[in-house]
């Protein structure tokens, strides 16, 4: 048993009822501090802890980790250790705050933060980011929009977890806003390509998982094995810009529609963290390759929503759904990936593909919510949404509930800005 999920458990540190941070969590991230110290740290209730400052304070006695890992500005040297190693300090984090215990004031004033006076981050620098396309319910919607609805799932679909590379350098914490992209569309009236602002931008409700260091070039991870080299997960929005991305992607899939920005979670909820909540997908037909068969519960059951606000009116609930909706599962999915040699480095993230449950109300896009535009939102200040408007901002939040407790990743939030001017004139 993991020693940091004994659903008992309580912490000396105050954790708010409801709250998704309790000390069954234990979170990593990244977060400024008021004096704009940059520090690795924990979460326990509205508490930020400092990891560097349990370090110097010789709190991680007796467990091998490198030196000065914690002193770091992302969590790429820490993921590059063991999971036994990301384990200890997991464990030895909850038996510090478990309410038997107690920690020295002096130790706790340099330790400790109120969560609302720091500042998160970008919790990894992400070397490679690939996205998948994992959930049936999603892949079918799509298909049935764009395709003949009797043959909605290309032939590949169901043999193999599908995925494009996507761009690293554009994936942004939760608080940062993006602008409205702009690109070639194609203008249907007249046939005619023209360049301007989206007009068709789309979020897209995901789950990624962060890696800790693979194996060498050549070598592939098998599903057995994915455990070790998967360290956790966060929510992610893989932006779209539907226009751009429907007069691009033939014949080499998504580029300027999708590589302006991906927003993320600052929080990284461990895959230990996540182990009760550990369900049987579904059943895999026709049967698979070998190497993607696996064994026991490897879907997660992880409640998410999506909101959207804007200045005239408060977050509301667009869609409700689930990560358990997921086809092909996250092992599946890392051991594909490798399965031709390709190294898998600490740091990369790989994310699930938009996740749709079977009712309207638990698509995860607004394409499939408003089946492209054919029926609209409407939002409590009368106005209609197909597709996000400026100055929305969208909401999306994860939780797995327990009978005692539940395990969040903290909110992302985005709000979309104009698109910028050009310095040149655009089509229309």
């Amino acid at each position: 048993m993991i020693k940091a999920n004994d659903s008992n458990r309580k912490s000396w540190i105050s954790v708010p009822k409801n709250s998704d941070f309790p000390i069954q969590n234990i979170p990593f991230g990244v977060f400024k501090k008021a004096n704009k110290e940059i520090c690795l740290g924990t979460r326990i209730g509205d508490t930020a802890i400092d990891l560097s400052q349990l370090n110097r304070l010789n709190y991680f006695k007796g467990i091998p980790l490198k030196k000065d890992v914690f002193e770091k500005d992302n969590l790429n040297e820490f993921l590059k250790q063991t999971k036994t190693v990301w384990r200890l300090v997991r464990d030895r984090i909850a038996e510090i705050f478990d309410i038997e215990n107690q920690m020295d004031a002096l130790h706790q004033k340099q330790a400790l933060h109120p969560i609302n006076t720091t500042q998160m981050m970008m919790p990894v620098k992400v070397g490679d980011y690939t996205d998948f396309y994992s959930s049936k319910q999603h892949a079918h919607n799509v298909g049935c929009m764009f395709r003949d609805p009797k043959k909605a799932l290309l032939p590949n679909w169901l043999h193999m977890p599908v995925a494009y590379h996507g761009r690293a350098s554009s994936i942004i914490p939760s608080g940062t806003n993006i602008h409205r992209p702009a690109g070639q569309q194609l203008l249907e009236a007249y046939n005619q390509p023209v360049f301007g602002p989206t007009k068709l931008l789309d979020f897209e409700l995901e789950m990624a998982f962060i890696t800790g260091q693979g194996k060498p070039l050549g070598e592939h991870i098998s599903t057995s094995e994915a455990e070790n080299y998967i360290f956790g997960m966060c929510i992610f929005n893989d932006w779209s810009a539907r226009d751009l991305q429907k007069w691009e992607y033939v014949p080499l899939g998504p580029f300027l529609g999708k590589n302006f920005a991906s927003s993320i979670s600052p929080w990284i909820v461990t895959l230990d963290a996540l182990e009760p909540f550990r369900i049987a997908g579904e059943v895999q037909k026709p049967d698979t390759l070998p190497y993607l068969k696996f064994r026991g519960r490897k879907n997660l059951d992880i409640h998410l929503e999506v909101k959207i606000s804007s200045e005239a009116f408060k977050p509301t609930l667009v869609s409700r759904t689930n990560s358990k909706h997921l086809y092909w599962n996250i092992f599946q999915q890392l051991t594909h990936h490798s399965i031709n040699g390709c190294n898998i480095n600490a740091g990369d993230i790989m994310a699930s593909g938009t996740i749709s449950g079977e009712k309207p109300n638990s698509y995860g896009s607004l394409l499939e919510l408003t089946w492209n535009g054919t029926k609209p939102i409407t939002m409590p200040d009368g106005t209609k949404r197909k597709f996000l408007n400026d100055y929305d901002t969208v909401h999306m939040t994860a939780c797995a509930k327990a009978k005692k407790y539940q395990i969040g990743f903290g909110e992302v939030k985005t709000k979309i800005l104009p698109a910028k001017k050009t310095s040149f004139p655009l089509n229309y």
